[in-house]
């Protein structure tokens, strides 16, 4: 009889401690907070920002970088001294660089040259390395590549989003969600309105809706160099762009495999100047800046919430303020870059001013 022994105790004892580690950092963290969002009260509609930018890591992406790298300890890929490769356009990559100095583990974000100085900057803190291509579809095998030269980890977010956080609970966003939500008067939102980057998140949020029991329905935003909208329209899973989206953190140029696309009710293709006119508009509501993708659930929730006044419905809606706006200090709310990538705003503002003013959003 022959015994191959791979798992030693040493190596099980670091994983151990590894896992210890992540959980550690999780029990220190308090939940983030759900945040009323001013609007009309004869609308009678109430609007709910879910605040993920106060992770210590800034942004939603610290839940999925959490999730990953459970994932990948308790599936064996990640030991001591295993560097980690991901393929991000920014703030998953600030997230797993936490969590890999958490486990003292090199990292490296394989990432657009086009990716925001300030995203950059935030990786490199978190004691990252950044290495850029030039095509955002060149991510993939770059990733790989590096990950077989170095004897390494590719961590790959767009795979595995959807099946490292359990669906089902144990605090994932949509459990939190709606545990925040049962005081208020419309406990059970209408619509939860959402991004897609990984596809992670809407997968975990529709799943969860049914396996509750919920009516609540899953409205997916998109940019618009993103192919999510169209291939979801057209049920074309094989849908590949040649644009990466400028919209940070959400948009794709193929189709994601954690993008589950049979639990979405609707998808609402979303400009990326009204994703820029929308979270300048809502700062001084707000009292603070946020980012892109955040301005896209924004318009949205506002679409879904003008269709609820118009049809007299009371009732919730939920969205996501997925990072802070120091990041986009030098694109979305600079001038020079606006101006730069031909966004006209002055249309989307009209738009924003009359839903406020009125309730009414163009058909």
């Amino acid at each position: 009889m022959t015994t191959i022994d791979r798992c030693s105790e040493t190596t099980r004892d670091w994983v151990c401690e590894a896992v210890r580690i992540i959980d550690a950092d999780a029990n220190r963290s308090a939940d983030t907070h759900l945040l009323p969002f001013p609007l009309p009260t004869e609308w009678g509609v109430r609007l709910y920002l879910k605040d993920e930018s106060t992770h210590p890591t800034g942004s939603l992406k610290h839940r999925l970088a959490r999730s990953l790298f459970l994932y990948a300890l308790c599936n064996g890929w990640i030991t001591e001294g295993t560097p980690v490769i991901e393929a991000s356009s920014g703030s998953t990559a600030v997230s797993e660089a936490y969590f890999a100095r958490l486990l003292d583990l090199p990292f490296i974000a394989v990432m657009p040259a086009s990716t925001s100085t300030e995203k950059v900057t935030l990786i490199e803190h978190q004691g990252g390395r950044c290495h850029f291509v030039d095509e955002p579809s060149a991510m993939y095998t770059e990733s790989r590549r590096l990950a077989n030269e170095l004897n390494g980890h590719f961590m790959d977010q767009f795979t595995h989003a959807e099946r490292a956080t359990d669906w089902r609970g144990n605090n994932n966003i949509a459990e939190s969600m709606f545990q925040q939500m049962q005081l208020e008067p419309h406990p059970e939102p209408a619509w939860v309105v959402v991004g897609a980057g990984t596809g992670g998140t809407s997968a975990t949020i529709g799943r969860y809706l049914r396996y509750q029991s919920m009516r609540t329905h899953l409205a997916v935003v998109d940019p618009e160099r993103s192919v999510f909208f169209d291939a979801w329209r057209d049920t074309l899973p094989e849908l590949t762009g040649c644009r990466g989206s400028r919209i940070e953190g959400i948009g794709r140029p193929r189709v994601e495999p954690s993008f589950v696309g049979q639990v979405i009710d609707r998808m609402i293709k979303v400009p990326d100047a009204a994703s820029i006119a929308a979270i300048r508009y809502v700062e001084p509501t707000l009292g603070r800046r946020v980012g892109g993708s955040t301005g896209t659930n924004l318009w949205g929730a506002f679409e879904v919430i003008a269709e609820m006044v118009a049809a007299g419905k009371q009732g919730s809606v939920v969205t996501l303020l997925c990072d802070g706006g120091e990041r986009y200090a030098h694109t979305y709310y600079d001038d020079a870059w606006v101006e730069a990538n031909d966004l006209d705003l002055e249309p989307y503002h009209r738009i924003l001013a009359d839903f406020f003013e009125t309730g009414r959003w163009p058909s």
